[in-house]
């Protein structure tokens, strides 16, 4: 039997009958004496054995000194995992470890029968592990006692908290007793989780046993380059040439698993899928299949696979590159786990060269760059994994020798060796022609500055590199059937041959744009390969058609089209413009102009009339009002019509105005009004009382 030091004797039994020989450093910080009954916030690499190390470091505080635990009253743990996978991957974990000591343990996860689990836990439970906003049910209906609870876990906190259980987690943190134990652990500490320590845990110490200086030494990183459209093609292509045990390809929406297991499937590979929108029974069942060897390949999302562990799981693709490094670790940390080697593959596409690049560059991760495996070195791999299994190199047992003599007598050893290979063949997936296969460009990594982008700023200007384009000795001429007039611009047509056209902006020289059409000129080595990219059709983004050119294109035109501009004239002989010329004709130039007359010479200007008092203008008034022709003005015309129609000579009209035709459109400014007969005999009346010394006016309104 092993000695662990520091671990409970009935859980160093489990240990023993597991297999284990050492324990992972994870685990040991987690045995250290100073660690017993405080708090800790653990950060280590996926993969490390953190569920071991809290199931070791909570044993002091369930068992207590004892060697086997007694009926359960109310349970004495809580472990909170963020997925229903990690929580019962979680529990297979404890169940094993806590065998010898006689330990009960529940689940609370969502997508199960709540009614079966409030029945495990009336019957009473040791440890309960579930996932928080089940928990949080179980709490509020009264069906999970918390009084109880001498320590709590939190795994995979900083998951937790990006999917948005901060509320549950809180709310379950300040229901539990204030004497407990609180563990964090987390891949990550980002100042979220730092927040929530500060907050729920008393002096907790902090652990790490992360490396400084590289992440996951014990996984192969390779970047694959490849064009956007060949990158299920890659993916197939991968899968073949490592031919791993288990393999997880993770994409970034369930659309995208959707798609790829459709594929996949299509293509011979025995492929299940893990999302958030299957139900707990099909996940289940899922995963299951990975472990018993029905399926070997696993496409998932990042939430549905966050923590789980499958066995023999050497190959993990990611798909879609992932947004930060974060997420970047938690996906390679499927393979690699516990000392064993796996291969992590990125699926880069040309755009995604330089985004890569600073992704593994802030997650310190050392990556080969290389093409995907094409169908020559996939056959080539599978010739050197024939000639190595060790079928070929067993002795012949007594059983099998008369069948061998047999198959001797009938064939001939070259044909039982060709149906060998032919068997061999048998039900493997054929790998896929990609459309680009030839040697990685160079892309370098001094565009952007890498690491070294904020020292970039400090240095002198003129010490930096001139980098020139090269142009192509004997460029290959494309036409593409967009021009200026279209608003075709190197900024958006560049990345559109690179995008359609499986080449690099390396691989495109000059482009003339003209009024009609646009010129591009290629590389003389990829111009096939470009129109082969193209298909038949010749097409970009469905409107603009490609054609190749057989000689050089004509030279670019300066610009638009414009109208002819006026030459200008020199200033020592500007003369008399003429008038066609857009000047004034016949202008004397500044010299022969006329002196300008003095002040004293100019002839005086009349003065202006002085302003007349008020009794002047007064009289004026009368005057010109006495010589000018009557001016109907709009009051007098109301005064008027008001006196008719108290006199009886006009009835006023009841009911509303008629309105005016829909279709004829009101004239600017203001119609002048018809009159009737008696306004007409009303103004007369009114005439005549001026004429004879009356004072009454008539306004038009």
């Amino acid at each position: 039997m092993t000695d662990f030091d520091g671990v409970v004797p009935a859980l160093g039994q489990a240990l023993t009958k597991r297999g284990y020989t050492s324990l992972t450093p994870v685990q040991k910080e987690m045995l250290a004496p100073g660690l017993v009954g405080a708090d800790a916030l653990v950060s280590a690499q996926t993969g490390s054995g953190k569920t071991v190390a809290f199931g070791l470091a909570l044993a002091p505080d369930i068992l207590e000194g004892a060697d086997k635990l007694n009926q359960a009253h109310a349970p004495l743990a809580l472990v909170i995992a963020p997925t229903r996978e990690l929580a019962l991957q979680v529990k297979r974990e404890l169940e094993w470890l806590y065998e010898p000591a006689g330990a009960t343990i529940a689940t609370c996860v969502g997508g199960m029968d709540m009614r079966t689990e409030r029945r495990s836990l009336d019957r009473g439970a040791h440890i309960v592990v579930g996932t928080p906003g089940r928990l949080r049910d179980h709490i509020e209906r009264g069906s999970l006692d918390m009084t109880g609870l001498r320590a709590v876990v939190l795994d995979e906190a900083d998951e937790m908290l990006d999917l948005g259980f901060r509320d549950d987690l809180e709310y379950m943190l300040d229901t539990a007793p204030e004497h407990r134990r609180t563990l964090l652990f987390s891949a990550t500490v980002p100042k979220s989780i730092m927040g929530l320590a500060k907050r729920y845990q008393r002096d907790a110490i902090r652990i790490e046993t992360k490396s400084d200086t590289k992440q996951h030494q014990d996984i192969e990183y390779r970047a694959l380059m490849l064009a956007p459209n060949d990158k299920e093609n890659g993916i197939i292509n991968v899968i073949r040439y490592f031919e791993a045990p288990n393999t997880i390809i993770f994409c970034s929406t369930r659309a995208e698993v959707n798609h790829m297991t459709s594929r996949l499937n299509n293509r011979g590979f025995s492929v299940v899928a893990l999302s958030g929108e299957l139900s707990q029974n099909e996940r289940s069942h899922a995963l299951q299949a990975m472990r018993d060897g029905r399926a070997r390949v696993c496409v998932a999302t990042d939430v549905a696979a966050r923590g789980i562990d499958l066995p023999g799981l050497e190959l993990v693709i990611h798909a879609d590159i992932p947004k930060n490094k974060e997420i970047l670790l938690h996906r390679s940390g499927r393979t690699g786990r516990a000392g064993r080697k796996g291969v992590c593959v990125l699926m880069v596409p040309y755009p995604a060269r330089r985004r890569t690049e600073r992704l593994l560059g802030n997650a310190q991760i050392d990556a080969t760059w290389a093409k995907p495996p094409t169908m020559e070195e996939i056959g080539l791999r599978d010739r050197e994994r024939f000639l190595n299994d060790p079928l070929l190199t067993e002795a012949v047992t007594d059983e099998e020798r008369p069948q061998v003599q047999e198959l001797l007598d009938h064939h001939s050893v070259e044909q039982i060796a060709a149906a060998l290979v032919r068997l061999q063949q048998t039900g493997k997936p054929v790998p896929e022609e990609l459309s680009d296969t030839g040697p990685m460009p160079d892309y370098g990594r001094d565009r952007d500055g890498g690491r070294d982008r904020g020292r970039g700023r400090d240095r002198d200007r003129g010490e930096r590199p001139q980098k020139n384009r090269q142009d192509f000795a004997d460029g290959v001429w494309v036409s593409l059937s967009v021009g200026r007039k279209h608003n075709a611009e190197p900024r958006w047509i560049l990345p559109t041959l690179c995008r359609h056209g499986h080449i690099t902006k390396k691989e495109i020289g000059s482009i003339r744009i003209h009024e009609n059409e646009t010129y591009v000129e290629l590389a003389p080595d990829i111009a096939d390969k470009f129109l082969e990219a193209l298909g038949p059709s010749r097409k970009l983004e469905k409107t603009i058609t490609v054609d190749k050119l057989r000689g050089p294109a004509p030279e670019a035109e300066s610009g638009r089209s414009r109208k002819p501009v006026r030459e200008k004239r020199s200033y020592d002989k500007r003369g008399p413009a003429r008038a066609s010329e857009g000047r004034r004709g016949d202008r004397p130039e500044r010299s022969e102009r006329s002196e300008r007359p003095e002040r004293s010479e100019r002839s005086e200007r009349p003065k202006r009339p002085s302003k007349p008092d008020a009794d002047e203008r007064a009289n004026s008034k009368r005057a010109s009002a006495e010589d000018k022709p009557f001016v109907e003005t709009a009051k007098g015309r109301a005064d008027a019509r008001d006196d008719a129609q108290k006199t009886g000579a006009v009835k006023k009209t009841e009911g509303k105005p008629k309105s005016k035709p829909a279709g004829k459109k009101a004239k600017a400014g203001k119609k002048k009004p018809k009159w009737t007969a008696a306004q007409r005999r009303a103004r007369d009346e009114a005439g005549k009382a001026q004429e004879t010394g009356g004072n009454a006016k008539l306004k038009r309104k």
